[in-house]
């Protein structure tokens, strides 16, 4: 069925989990890329109808084929061929599992894959390293009828886990009603404490933990909510230790009928919530670590990075940050050579500023700088008039992989830069997230960087050297042209206050070939 996959405009997976089952069909982009287009879900709760017998009731099935047949209405919609059906814990842990995977073959257009532990672990771990920028961690998907965990180093799984147990199956075995009581959550936590202490392997590895999957997700979306985030998008979202505490001691003071109301809160989840937030609690004290990290990308799309890439021997990417800024260059035509000078440019006068100790950088400012320098002016893409202000909207609204939410906000402060009033404008929702020094680094970044574009303003790529002479006040920059360089030197004279303001002297630049 996969050797078509490359072919296909769209394709399909269906995660048959133990609490939802989903439809998720990538289509193929101007790229080539393949991004989400349609996400369809049912909550069908298949664990409830896993008896003491681990037999999957006959009811259950029903509901299993009833979903799968109702999907089987949009992939023949879509007329879908690559389509793959991945189940999990609920049905792994099935007695009758050939039952069940002979009635989905016999009344679905499909043919359903039962995942190992390991499988259902390596994906989650995929997702985690190839969306994120954590090289170490610890992964967390609580589904509901399993919970997967990994250890990873150096972007390498070292150990995995798979424990029999998830939000719906922690509810039904030790919450009798809607909420829990005290003597409950104290069983409850007794039982975690009782389980996860068998991983020596995770005591204290104070790393970050990373949280996959619904729970995880509704946890920092009622975060965000109950802080007033300014920032859209859950995918790379850090929580402190705090924060968890904040999210579970406001769970715990609802009613039910409020929970079901609580922003950020699926209505589905309102019963399975809390269980799954004392897992994470507990695993944050057991691993000793203050973050908390939410991937929105998990199973299915680590069942995409090995499909996409099993042709190359290549399931993990070498740099998540550099796949993200292909994406960007294709999705806004930046024009990479033209990208590359700007970015050296702003590298030139950024070390002569060092040398001459007006400046001083530390390694992540320069990946920001780079980075900032290759997106700058990105916005022209939608309109050159604004093109600044489009650069730090689609900058700070676009979820860019392997950039955490601040960084992000850096990076789009940088590459939009245009004056300080602009700049202070667009920094004002985000002012608590920065210290005063960081800003005034950040937007003399950005100065630099605008000052690095406009000697590349033909997009000729004339710029071969750049020297700095300091004398009295005076800053001389020098710049070696291979060809005629009077529109560059026009842009230059026109920007260069921008940064004359931010480092109090004159700039005077001489041109020569």
């Amino acid at each position: 069925m996969w050797g078509i996959f490359m072919d296909q405009e769209k394709y399909a997976i269906i995660d048959i989990g133990s609490n939802t089952i989903r439809l998720v069909i990538y289509t193929r982009d101007k790229s080539g890329r393949f991004t989400e287009s349609e996400n369809v879900k049912a909550v069908a709760r298949l664990r409830n109808y896993l008896n003491e017998e681990n037999i999957l009731e006959r009811e259950g099935i029903e509901i299993l084929l009833k979903t799968l047949q109702s999907f089987q209405e949009v992939t023949r919609h879509h007329q879908l061929k690559a389509i793959k059906c991945v189940a999990t814990a609920a049905v792994r842990q099935a007695e009758n599992q050939d039952e069940i995977m002979a009635a989905v073959e016999s009344e679905t257009d499909f043919t359903m894959r039962i995942l190992s532990e390991f499988e259902e672990a390596n994906y989650g771990y995929l997702a985690v390293v190839n969306s994120t920028p954590f090289a170490s961690g610890i992964t967390v998907d609580i589904g509901g009828g399993s919970t997967e965990i990994t250890y990873f180093d150096n972007r390498q799984l070292i150990y995995f886990y798979s424990f029999p147990f998830g939000a719906l199956s922690l509810k039904q075995q030790f919450i009798q009603g809607d909420t829990p009581t005290k003597g409950e959550l104290r069983e409850l936590r007794s039982f975690l404490k009782e389980q996860f202490d068998q991983l020596e392997w995770l005591a204290d590895k104070r790393l970050p933990l990373i949280g996959i999957g619904g729970s995880a997700r509704n946890m920092a979306q009622i975060h965000q909510e109950h802080i007033e985030y300014p920032f859209s998008g859950v995918h790379q979202y850090v929580m402190s230790k705090d924060d968890v505490e904040e999210v579970n001691g406001l769970l715990k003071s609802l009613e039910f009928s409020e929970l079901q109301r609580l922003e950020g809160l699926s209505k589905d989840r309102a019963d399975i919530i809390i269980p799954a937030v004392e897992v994470f609690r507990y695993l944050m004290e057991f691993i000793d670590t203050k973050q908390f990290a939410l991937s929105r990308k998990g199973l299915r799309d680590g069942v995409f990075y090995e499909e996409t890439t099993k042709d190359f021997d290549l399931s993990v990417f070498p740099n998540v940050v550099e796949e993200s800024f292909h994406e960007l260059a294709i999705d806004y035509d930046i024009n990479l050579i033209h990208a590359f000078h700007v970015t050296n440019s702003a590298l030139l006068i950024s070390k002569e500023l060092e040398e001459v100790g007006l400046l001083s950088l530390e390694e992540e400012d320069y990946k920001r700088l780079k980075l900032s320098s290759a997106l700058y002016n990105l916005g022209s893409y939608i309109d050159s008039e604004s093109s600044h202000q489009h650069t730090f909207y689609l900058l700070s609204n676009r979820t860019i992989d392997g950039l955490l939410h601040k960084e992000r906000v850096i990076v789009a402060l940088m590459a939009s830069f245009k004056n300080r009033e602009i700049f202070k404008r667009n920094v004002a929702l985000y002012e608590k997230w920065f210290g005063k020094d960081e800003l005034a680094k950040f937007s003399l970044l950005g100065a630099i960087i605008k000052l690095a574009y406009s000697l590349n303003a033909t997009k000729r790529d004339i710029v071969k050297a750049i020297e700095l002479e300091e004398k009295d006040e005076e800053l001389i920059f020098s710049v070696q042209c291979s060809e005629d360089w009077k529109p560059e030197q026009y842009q230059v004279e026109k920007q260069k206050k921008h940064l004359e303001k931010q480092l109090k002297k004159t700039i005077d630049f001489k041109f020569y070939k």
